[in-house]
């Protein structure tokens, strides 16, 4: 149900990162550490599965957003996320 404005008490720019800003350009990172890096946790960090699964619903938009300027890779075994990292010329 939408709440009015008023509501909160602070309201903020809804400002994402650019891929060069968040990723390393040598790196390449599953969307799980990418979504632990949009909220400025270290991507090893360990979360509980409901935030988790909050964070990669901003993650996953923000891999397809800024796909033109991302590289993908194969997962090391079917069990495990592929990964991402800058495009480099």
């Amino acid at each position: 149900m939408p709440r009015p404005k008023e509501e909160f008490d602070a309201l903020y720019p809804c400002d994402f990162y650019a891929p060069e800003e968040l990723l390393e350009p040598d790196q390449m990172y599953t969307v799980y550490e990418i979504a632990r890096l949009l909220q400025d946790l270290d991507p090893d960090e360990a979360l509980e599965p409901g935030t988790e699964d909050v964070l990669l619903d901003w993650a996953i938009p923000w891999v397809m957003r800024n796909s033109e300027d991302l590289v993908v890779a194969e997962p090391p075994s079917e069990e495990e996320p592929g990964y991402y990292g800058l495009k480099t010329e």
